[in-house]
């Protein structure tokens, strides 16, 4: 669940909540040190390329 707030995303999981960077987007990449959260946009894409070269693999002719 998201819930956007002013300056944070509200996310819960597992019946526990945390507050993320308003830029947080559903897929993003994120590290969690202790109570900092952290969104890391060059690693989600470079995932989502991945993501998509794989599924190039299988769909090839």
């Amino acid at each position: 669940m998201i819930d956007l707030k002013r300056n944070s995303s509200v996310v819960k999981i597992e019946g526990k909540t945390k507050n993320y960077p308003k830029d947080t987007e559903v897929g993003d990449v994120v590290y969690i040190t202790g109570n900092k959260v952290t969104t890391h946009k060059n690693e989600t894409k470079k995932l989502a390329k991945e993501i998509e070269d794989l599924i190039n693999v299988i769909w090839e002719d």
